[in-house]
């Protein structure tokens, strides 16, 4: 299956309630956007919520993936670090820093998170597109 495919076999089905999206405004603090998050995606699994899309910006700060070593920080105390329970390494996220944080059913669309990620990075392509950003 063609990624463009894998994109389009992760849209809601006919009928479905639309995504809500949400533009936070000012900086959001991490701790509260991961509490937010949580309690968000437990509602929608429970199908007490609807899906959502957050486009937040943080205070300076850093998130650490699973393959973070502290010593790959230059100055390690310069702004706080969070463990993020994602691969890879560190993030840097800060004032404006979209970070977009997506929160959807999968059981309402497909179950395969290496498919979500793949059509999550076709969306994103085809969004620079539309701006005429090249994305890759």
């Amino acid at each position: 299956m063609q990624r463009s495919q894998i994109a389009a076999s992760f849209m809601p089905s006919p009928g479905s309630d639309p995504v809500e999206w949400r533009i936070e405004p000012g900086l959001t603090a991490y701790a509260e956007a991961l509490a937010f998050m949580e309690a968000r995606a437990d509602a929608i699994r429970k199908g007490e919520a609807g899906e959502l899309v957050w486009l937040v910006e943080h205070p300076p700060l850093y998130t650490a993936g699973t393959s973070a070593r502290s010593d790959d920080l230059v100055e390690p105390d310069r702004f706080p670090v969070f463990e993020a329970g994602r691969g890879g390494e560190y993030t840097y996220h800060g004032p404006g820093q979209r970070v977009a944080y997506v929160m959807l059913d999968l059981k309402r669309r497909r179950e395969d998170v290496r498919a979500f990620v793949a059509a999550l990075e076709e969306w994103i392509i085809a969004t620079l597109d539309r701006f005429n950003v090249r994305g890759e």
